[in-house]
């Protein structure tokens, strides 16, 4: 295929925000936000997370990503009310400050490219940042690969020491979990159970493994298919079936799961907005469950 170029970032921003639920799962919420001198490109809302993503825009590469993701998020954290009432304001949504994670916040950056030095600035494992290339081809083909992190290192043995700075102060609300946060309580038994799990989830196509505030995720794209709890004696298995709205319509691809051993556990409950959220949850206890396992999360996948 022939690739075709972005003459402009804003060419890169229509479409994203035209596409922002199926590319990278989440809720448009403005454009051309500005707040204090900072303009937001698209504010969007991850309501997997409840919290704000910046999204920003790039053509060139002569930009440091690690300043100006910073400087983002310290406004945002700053000015939570603006945040807040643009969401409202918007979605015609009553949203308050404490129902946002704000320690879940952070920025995407999407470029046709970045150079060395932008990619090896946010090599780091806790940094908030993503960094996206994006392709464009001929016949309406778009590819777009994130540039994963390989290094272990906290960004804030490196940092500025200056209490002020940016950097600091977002460190000290925001959070960027790893898998050591949810692993540290679990028998050697039960690791070993999720390992096994994670290994035969991650030989799946086009899936991507990611810990959160309160579990670790296995998204499809950026769709997720199931959460795992690691507790010390089981793990805990979540995933969703889709939403229900006030007037009984079910969501695109609202799942029902062919379960004979019949080991799900069924969860339902109901959002602000008035729409009721569906879960199946199961539980291992032991390497002879993870077969069966497989086979009901294998359902979830295939519908994404």
């Amino acid at each position: 295929m022939k690739q075709e170029r972005f003459l402009l970032e804003k060419d890169i921003q229509k479409l994203v925000e035209k596409n922002l639920s199926e590319i990278f799962n989440l809720q448009f919420v403005a454009s051309e936000l500005t707040v204090e001198k900072f303009r937001v490109d698209t504010l969007a809302f991850d309501e997997e997370s409840n919290s704000f993503v910046i999204i920003e825009y790039k053509k060139g590469n002569s930009y440091s990503v690690v300043d100006q993701g910073y400087s983002y998020l310290s406004v945002m954290l700053n000015n939570k009310a603006d945040f807040i009432l643009e969401y409202n304001e918007r979605l015609n949504q009553s949203l308050r400050r404490d129902d946002v994670d704000w320690s879940a916040s952070r920025v995407i950056f999407i470029s046709p490219s970045f150079n060395a030095y932008q990619k090896n600035s946010v090599n780091f494992r806790d940094i908030p940042f993503e960094l996206w290339e994006i392709r464009r081809f001929d016949q309406g083909v778009i590819s777009l690969i994130q540039h994963q992190a390989s290094s272990k290192e906290d960004i804030n043995l490196v940092a500025d020491t200056n209490p002020e700075s940016p950097i600091k102060q977002v460190s000290n609300e925001v959070k960027v979990y790893r898998e050591e946060d949810h692993t540290s309580n679990a028998s050697a038994s039960i690791m070993e159970l999720f390992e096994a799990l994670k290994e035969e989830l991650n030989s799946w196509d086009d899936v991507t493994c990611t810990a959160m505030k309160y579990y670790v995720g296995f998204k499809k794209g950026s769709s997720l298919f199931a959460a795992v709890r690691i507790f010390r004696n089981h793990l805990s298995i979540d995933f969703s079936r889709g939403q229900i709205s006030p007037d009984g319509q079910k969501s695109k691809n609202f799942f029902t799961v062919d379960d004979p051993k019949t080991v799900l556990e069924a969860k339902s409950w109901t959002h602000k907005n008035g729409r009721v959220g569906n879960s199946y949850i199961m539980k291992l206890y032991k390497p002879s469950d993870l077969d069966y396992a497989k086979y009901l999360i294998k359902q979830k996948y295939d519908t994404l």
